[in-house]
């Protein structure tokens, strides 16, 4: 939603760089740049003048002068001002002290409250409480079984006594009284030791004295703990006024953002919250019911200069990743044990699971200069390789060596894609595969530490001294046995001591367990029983 703006402050900011000192022009400029951008994004007059006037007061105070890059200290003034309109800081629900907590949704007809309803009772269960949804919208026509159908998907009961407006008509006149539907939705809740009431309240295609009345009317019913105003973020300036409204006649504690995922300007997120002294709580920012967040001013502010928002990522990664299945991959990894293409489509499963791949992307810092390349990104991508993988066998996933022609055949027309698809995936699992390896030998990607617990880390043992650094081999030999002879030699100044000696079978040439051995230690081969016909090779 924010990329117009987004790129027309990172340019800005670009211009900024190549300065060494910023003069009083310089930033005048900058300013007038930043209250362009911030009205081409319908932010609301007052609004941008109040933003640009401290900016301009901060950036010709000491803290630019003085400062050794005077434009990192500019964009952090603009980031710190805008983390200021959005509402400065976290706003969490309130919950009653007894309860039940009742939460009311307010707002226009289309912005998108009775989906909101289902997908804010979602994330409270998922928080470990017991919500009901009550369907108190008996004007918009089928606005009850919609709530019913989205409650049914998020897995939680629906009060709805009444089945509202049936009728393709939104002025239809029904018979129900929304206000006592809304008040035995509380008492039910209260009954049944529901924990939250979430109250879907009726709405109008613009401000009207029955939408108001029937809102307050409801309001002073239920007294709710949290009255939350659900507005459209793509309806721009108009969002402003129809704030204010409500405010007063509602007089709302929280607002929540709805369709934030959409390609308006954005400025609904940035005026409101500013013009109403209510803080924004929560975004809706997709379809699925799983498309909610928490809103965080000072992330946002982050998206919007393009510095990105990791901590959001990571709390994505967190709900989405199974802690069973990181612990045996990292256990895996740390065993020296290969990574398979079966690991692989778990990984690739759970990377599903965390939403929209674009949108991941998009929470990186600096992917606005690749926003090009964002948006032609095909997210239909992992299904392809879920599909491929799902075609082999378990033996070519635990080997995919031996995949050969034939089999590339077979798997691209088990999954529906051509063998160039095929090739293309086992080349990148070769070398993430490749990578794997290199960290469970001790040496992370690009010159990373060792993972902690794997081969090579010493876990377990008292260090002897400071450790040295082990010299560098200048070039390994091709023979086998001077290549063993050499790395154990390694082995044996990095541990400052003796080397054990594998003995296991096969894993020392041959060499059977528990083998006799002369006194420098080296195997006794006299006995050795080689295959008819390979004297002739060793010189017997």
């Amino acid at each position: 939603m924010f990329n117009s703006l987004s790129d027309r402050l990172t340019s800005t900011f670009k211009n900024l760089r190549t300065r060494g000192r910023l003069s009083e022009a310089d930033i005048d400029a900058t300013v007038r740049e930043i209250r362009r951008a911030l009205l081409d994004a319908d932010v609301a007059v007052s609004v941008v003048r109040e933003f640009t006037a401290a900016v301009r007061e901060r950036a010709l105070g000491s803290e630019v002068s003085g400062a050794l890059n005077p434009a990192q200290q500019v964009v952090k003034i603009v980031n710190e001002e805008l983390v200021e309109i959005l509402g400065g800081q976290t706003r969490a629900l309130t919950f009653a002290k007894v309860p039940p907590t009742v939460i009311m949704l307010a707002g226009l007809q289309g912005a998108g409250k009775t989906t909101l309803a289902g997908k804010l009772a979602l994330a409270l269960k998922e928080q470990g409480h017991t919500p009901l949804l009550v369907a108190a919208d008996l004007q918009r026509p089928n606005a009850v079984n919609q709530l019913a159908v989205v409650a049914e998907r998020a897995g939680v009961p629906v009060f709805a006594p009444h089945p509202g407006n049936t009728s393709a008509v939104d002025d239809a006149i029904v018979d129900g009284d929304p206000v006592a539907v809304a008040r035995d939705g509380v008492a039910t809740a209260r009954a049944r030791q529901h924990d939250v009431v979430i109250v879907d309240t009726a709405g109008r295609l613009g401000i009207d004295e029955l939408l108001m009345r029937q809102a307050a009317d409801i309001r002073a019913a239920v007294q709710p703990d949290e009255v939350l105003f659900v507005i459209d973020a793509m309806i721009g300036q108009d969002a402003v006024n129809t704030a204010k409204a409500f405010a007063d006649g509602v007089d709302f504690t929280g607002v929540v953002l709805s369709k934030l995922d959409g390609d308006a300007r954005g400025g609904a997120a940035l005026s409101v919250a500013k013009v109403t002294g209510r803080p924004i709580m929560f975004a809706s920012t997709g379809e699925k019911l799983t498309d909610f967040e928490v809103f965080h001013p000072d992330r946002m502010a982050s998206r919007i200069l393009d510095m990105g928002d990791v901590l959001t990522l990571i709390e994505q990664a967190e709900r989405a990743f199974d802690s069973e299945q990181a612990a045996k991959m990292a256990e895996k990894v740390a065993t020296g044990q290969d990574f398979t293409l079966a690991d692989f489509l778990v990984q690739m499963q759970q990377l599903k699971n965390m939403g929209s791949m674009k949108k991941m992307l998009g929470m990186l810092p600096g992917m606005g200069q690749m926003r090009e390349a964002l948006d032609s990104f095909d997210e239909r991508e992992v299904d392809r390789i879920e599909a491929v993988i799902r075609s082999m066998t378990p033996a070519e996933r635990d080997n995919p060596k031996i995949i050969n022609g034939s089999r590339r055949a077979r798997i691209a027309r088990g999954s529906g894609t051509t063998t160039t698809a095929v090739n293309q995936l086992l080349e990148r699992f070769e070398g993430a595969q490749k990578m794997m390896r290199q960290m469970s030998r001790g040496g992370g990607p690009n010159g990373m530490p060792a993972l902690p617990g794997g081969p090579g880390m010493g876990v377990g043992k008292k260090s002897r001294g400071k450790q040295q650094p082990a010299r560098k081999v200048k070039g390994k030999s091709g023979n086998p046995a001077k290549r063993a002879a050499q790395e154990r030699e390694a082995l044996e100044r990095a541990l400052g001591g003796p080397a054990a000696t594998p003995s296991a079978p096969g894993s020392a040439f041959g060499v059977p367990a528990g083998g006799e051995r002369e006194a420098d230690g080296a195997p006794d081969l006299s006995n050795l029983e080689l295959p008819p016909g390979l004297e002739k090779f060793l010189g017997r």
